[in-house]
């Protein structure tokens, strides 16, 4: 896959997707978010691609936010045009049935920090800042922060975090739960490959259904969220890895998941 604003390549499984305007941090405009949802489309029809490494090209930004200059020329109806299309983005992230990692390595503020809360995992390197300042500008965030932030480290600090604006270290963020992991900025690929990789060596269905659960389950009664569990648990005893994954416990022996 060839883009204007991003960089794809596949190796060994991952796929690798790289925001690349690293002269204006990454940020994401029209035409990135277009890119964006483009590329995942394709990654989500390709098998070979088990997880991917979402992050930002460049040592100072992951995605450092909006486009300011397309913000600022917006009208009411072509703001919420670009907010309703940013979240359909994001939600196909979130939603893909493979894992996401993103590789937060310098700023995530704005869009940046909405895009990697859609991510299934986030690593964050120790210089990254994370935020939503978006209040300093008169907005609010427009790709479903103000939905992500709150699921993800409750209602008090999300809210500290949306009314001041002011972005937090990644320590911080690790603290409150925002990020997985914070290592050296050196390390942020390396510490995502390694983190694909042993989600990797478990069954891809079994990834999918979890995935499946925990992202539909949230927002459902825990009642209904537990019916899904075990509808999905059902179907997971419907696969040939499942056989093959019990198979190979009791026979003392790595398993050979085909994803079937």
């Amino acid at each position: 896959m060839a883009f204007g604003n991003l960089l794809y390549e596949k190796r060994n499984g991952i796929g690798y997707v790289t925001v690349n305007r690293p002269e204006k941090l990454n940020a994401l405009n029209r035409k990135t978010m277009e890119e964006l949802h483009e590329c995942f489309q394709e990654v989500e029809r390709d098998d070979e691609v088990r997880a991917i490494i979402l992050t930002g090209a460049g040592e100072r930004a992951f995605v450092g936010g909006a486009d300011i200059n397309e913000l600022a020329v917006q009208t009411p109806v072509e703001g919420k045009d670009m907010s309703v299309h940013g979240q359909k983005v994001l939600d196909l992230i979130e939603h893909l049935g493979k894992p996401v990692i993103a590789a937060i390595n310098g700023y995530a503020l704005g869009g940046g920090c909405e895009l990697a809360m859609a991510c299934t995992l986030r690593i964050a390197s120790e210089q990254a800042r994370l935020g939503q300042p978006e209040v300093k500008l008169g907005l609010i965030p427009g790709y479903a922060g103000t939905q992500r932030l709150p699921r993800l480290v409750g209602k008090g600090r999300a809210l500290e975090i949306l009314l001041t604006g002011d972005p937090i270290s990644a320590s911080e963020a690790y603290r409150m739960g925002l990020v997985n992991q914070v290592v050296p900025a050196q390390d942020v690929i390396s510490a995502a490959e390694k983190l694909a990789q042993k989600i990797m060596a478990n069954a891809p269905l079994a990834v999918k259904f979890a995935l499946e659960a925990v992202n539909h389950g949230l927002e459902m009664p825990e009642a209904e969220g537990q019916f899904l569990e075990a509808t999905l648990f059902g179907l997971c005893c419907t696969t040939a890895d499942m056989k093959e994954g019990t198979r190979a416990f009791l026979e003392k022996r790595q398993a050979r998941f085909t994803g079937k």
